[in-house]
């Protein structure tokens, strides 16, 4: 994985950290693309994972939207800091019958708190959800 913005070595922790979540692997999520304040990824579509409609189900959605902006907080703050959800909105606009792309990036890096935004594409690019997500930082043991 290239960066324009990050070096070799921050590309390779943050990609050790993000391999040692288990929903990553869970998802085969696929990390499309990590720079300072950016992180893009790509999950398929699995019929196992639809809800009633035969979508993509919404809480899926949101599950990708909390991880991946999670790591283009990762790319400001370093990836062995700890952040937890504080709080999470998703706002879905029309269903999503593919793979899902979701590109994050950062909106603000605090002391204590940090705000990221996600837009959800189709593998067509039509937007099918947008999201904000909200971190604290954790102490570090």
């Amino acid at each position: 994985m290239d960066s324009e913005t990050l070096d070799e070595q921050q590309l390779l922790a943050l990609d050790k950290r993000i391999q040692s979540i288990p929903i990553v692997e869970t998802l085969q999520m696929k990390i499309l693309k990590l720079e300072k304040g950016i992180c893009e990824a790509t999950v398929p579509r699995h019929q196992r994972w639809d809800g009633i409609y035969e979508t993509f189900h919404g809480g899926m959605l949101g599950t990708i939207a909390d991880t991946v902006t999670c790591w283009s907080i990762l790319t400001e703050i370093g990836a062995e800091e700890n952040v937890a959800t504080t709080d999470f909105n998703i706002r879905f606009l029309r269903p999503c019958h593919t793979d899902v792309i979701c590109k994050a990036h950062v909106i603000r890096i605090g002391r204590t708190m940090c705000l990221a935004h996600a837009d959800l594409y189709d593998t067509d690019g039509k937007l099918v959800a947008v999201s904000q997500v909200n971190y604290i930082r954790l102490q570090n043991k």
